[in-house]
């Protein structure tokens, strides 16, 4: 289908698992969960705590949008996943909202998971209007 485009961006982290790192179809982008890995080195143990996690997360989800010829401007929806709800939520949303301006806001949904690939406390994925 060539309306469809697969993405592997150069400069997002290495993926975890087979996926791409964006699919492009009908003006929409949908950008595979990311997790705090570091995209110059997989190898690297993923940062520690809630705060520099989600802050790593958002980078690559950065990198990904970016490398797809979008930014957080275009994002529409979100998913976050949290390995510890009660512990992170509050902490997620506080670093959260300084990507995005207030009164444009993506819908959201956040969960609790028992488990992330890697590791990893947190998790997310977005989809982005072209």
């Amino acid at each position: 289908m060539s309306d469809i485009i697969h993405h592997l961006i150069p400069d997002a982290p290495k993926p975890v698992a087979p996926y791409s790192h964006v699919v492009e179809a009908g003006g929409f982008l949908f950008v595979t969960g990311q997790l705090a890995t570091d995209p110059a080195d997989d190898l690297l143990p993923m940062p520690d705590g809630i705060e520099a996690q989600t802050r790593k997360v958002m980078d690559n989800l950065r990198r990904a949008l970016a490398g797809a010829g979008a930014g957080f401007d275009r994002v529409v929806f979100v998913r976050i996943y949290l390995t510890d709800f009660e512990r992170d939520y509050a902490a997620v949303n506080a670093i959260y909202q300084s990507y995005f301006d207030a009164d444009k806001l993506p819908g959201r949904t956040t969960v609790g998971v028992t488990h992330l690939a890697r590791g990893g406390i947190v998790e997310i994925d977005m989809i982005a209007k072209r």
